[in-house]
């Protein structure tokens, strides 16, 4: 018997498999009509090789879906325990893992995007929110004049969103804070550029920068986009006291905060030029925080949970101009910025509790 041709045949794979098994059983079936046993299959040379390759495919097949499922479910599991932080806090497997890529345990601060690929798995894993925080809420509220036990009440720990439009009254910040006043407190060399790249938290977002002494060195011109750069969009936390003396010289605690809640000591800064800002996402922090917008103009767009989606308003949007502080809870709304206008956008803000 000739073998089949296939040479014009446009079948699939399978339909090409099976359409040979079904010739392979005829001439097995028509062997043994003419008088051959199973004895004698066996002696056949090539069945031989075939049973043999069948087998060896078969090993292999085994032995990855084993790997897949030995290397899937470590994954799995080391995702629960990052995002559980249970038994093994995350400092801990950071530790590990900067020691395993032979570096310093000081690189986790200088390396925050090592935990930018996590931010899907934090968003699957995360428990999911009760959308009591966001029913009925249709925007973002803009008030001015607001008394402390006014903000208490309704926005300081319901996770509403509100734009104090004259939270910054009587601070020189608008006047004072700019690239290059920023510049000077971390020029090349100084103690507080050190300690911030050492021991504080750099968010590079999208750009090429790997740290504050990297965005610093951009003269004016960059920075301003005059010379025709990309845009480009920043941020850190300040925990270097004598750059947090500065700071405070020319701005203080927002007069709308109730008595009883702390700010935290970290500042947080976030600075850019037009047409960029931060991608949507949810943070990962311990409380609510204020932010307030010094120069510039920054468009926050929040949107509920997932889990929210039916019970909340979809999309809000607002624009928070110089002079203005928005206050929301960033661990539970998720938010983006784009800065619009034709100012650099300076951003400073903390936790309170």
């Amino acid at each position: 018997m000739s073998a089949p041709d296939m040479s014009g045949s446009s079948s699939s794979p399978a339909m090409i498999k099976e359409e040979l098994k079904q010739k392979f059983c005829r001439l097995h079936q028509k062997a043994k009509e003419l008088g051959l046993k199973d004895e004698d299959f066996k002696k056949i040379e090539a069945l031989k090789e075939i049973s043999q390759t069948n087998k060896k495919k078969n090993v292999i097949t085994l032995y990855l879906w084993k790997s897949f499922g030995v290397v899937f479910a470590v994954y799995v599991a080391i995702c629960l325990v990052w995002c559980l932080e249970w038994p093994i806090q995350n400092d801990v497997m950071l530790s590990v893992y900067f020691r395993l890529q032979g570096l310093s345990e000081e690189d986790i601060y200088r390396e925050p995007c090592v935990l930018e690929p996590l931010e899907t798995l934090q968003d699957v894993f995360r428990p999911p929110l009760s959308c009591d925080f966001c029913k009925g809420v249709k925007e973002i509220d803009r008030v001015s004049k607001i008394k402390p036990e006014q903000f208490e009440n309704k926005y300081a720990y319901s996770a509403r969103p509100v734009v104090i439009t004259d939270g910054m009254k009587n601070w020189t910040a608008t006047e004072r804070f700019s690239y290059s006043f920023f510049k000077n407190i971390y020029k090349e060399g100084s103690p507080a550029l050190e300690n911030v790249e050492n021991n504080c938290q750099f968010f590079p977002y999208k750009t090429s920068f790997k740290n504050l002494g990297e965005v610093f060195q951009m003269d004016e011109e960059r920075a301003t986009m005059k010379d025709g750069s990309q845009p480009w969009y920043i941020g850190w936390s300040n925990c270097d006291s004598n750059a947090g003396n500065i700071l405070r010289q020319h701005y203080h605690r927002p007069y709308f905060l109730p008595p009883v809640a702390e700010s935290s000591k970290t500042d947080w800064v976030f600075m850019g030029s037009p047409g960029y800002g931060a991608h949507l996402h949810l943070d990962n922090v311990g409380h609510a925080s204020w932010q307030a917008q010094v120069t510039g103009t920054k468009k926050w767009t929040l949107e509920p949970p997932v889990e929210c989606y039916l019970e909340c308003e979809g999309t809000m949007e607002v624009i928070v101009r110089p002079g203005d502080i928005i206050v929301l809870d960033t661990n539970k709304w998720y938010h983006s910025t784009l800065n619009v206008g034709t100012d650099i956008s300076i951003t400073i803000g903390s936790e309170y509790d």
